[in-house]
């Protein structure tokens, strides 16, 4: 199992987000996690990298496994642990900078490489996000010229570039239109060969199309996760049939 938490628990001060989660996700796939604003399921992506360690006063209990090792112990290094573990956001933020620069970012915060294979990896990570043929004569431009949906895929190049593991999106398409949607959906088919994926996402016809298995949260808990197919036509449980057919949310 690439990612497997157990009984975690994320505190807010005095306020409890997630209860006891339980949830694994095998290597290789695609993993949606739905439900309405406010339930937990942008918590619990950040506790993947360790993200929610930015936030002040929050405790976080429990184990959250990748590959077997629990990122929460004593002593990993979170620096490492976000290579292996990359993130796109919500909306796109790339640096202002050229559209080589922001994609080569990361490759220059590790060891010194050469410039030819600096070259190959920002092409390679450019190919990968689909973006390659489009920015291939203007690496140099400012990537705060390219469109919102290539932005995105900008962001997720910049992500690539360090050849993670895992890679987690947090509502990667709410700000895009449906063009620019389609594209980073088809690309997320793509990278599912090579990449563990997890993307947190309010269009549950988006994680219908894209994700291999769904899990559901509500108000801080795992409600219920099945294969995305067995989850949307038959739920076992009354309050996600609730929300996939839009009785709430």
């Amino acid at each position: 199992m690439k990612i497997q938490s157990k009984k975690l628990e994320v505190w807010y001060g005095n306020k409890q987000a997630l209860h006891a989660v339980d949830l694994a996700m095998q290597e290789h796939t695609i993993t949606a996690l739905i439900g309405p604003s406010g339930c937990g399921k942008s918590t619990y992506l950040r506790c993947l990298n360790r993200m929610n360690d930015t936030i002040e006063g929050v405790v976080v209990k429990g184990g959250l496994l990748l590959d077997g090792y629990d990122v929460y112990e004593p002593g990993v290094d979170v620096v490492a642990l976000r290579r292996r573990v990359g993130m796109v956001f919500q909306k796109a933020n790339p640096f202002p900078k050229s559209i080589f620069d922001n994609v080569a970012f990361g490759l220059r915060l590790g060891p010194r490489i050469p410039k030819t294979e600096l070259d190959g990896r920002v092409e390679q990570a450019l190919t990968r996000a689909a973006l390659w043929e489009e920015v291939r004569d203007r690496l140099t431009g400012s990537a705060l010229g390219l469109s919102g949906g290539q932005q995105q895929r900008l962001c997720i190049a910049r992500a690539l570039a360090v050849e993670p593991e895992v890679l987690l999106m947090d509502e990667p398409t709410s700000a895009l239109d449906p063009i620019a949607t389609a594209k980073i959906e088809e690309l997320l088919h793509g990278l599912a060969d090579r990449y563990t994926i997890v993307i947190v996402t309010h269009n549950m016809q988006q994680a219908a199309r894209v994700s291999d298995q769904t899990a559901f949260f509500f108000m801080g808990q795992l409600i219920e996760v099945a294969p995305t197919d067995d989850l949307f036509t038959h739920p076992t449980v009354k309050k996600t049939e609730e929300y996939i057919t839009g009785r709430f949310g």
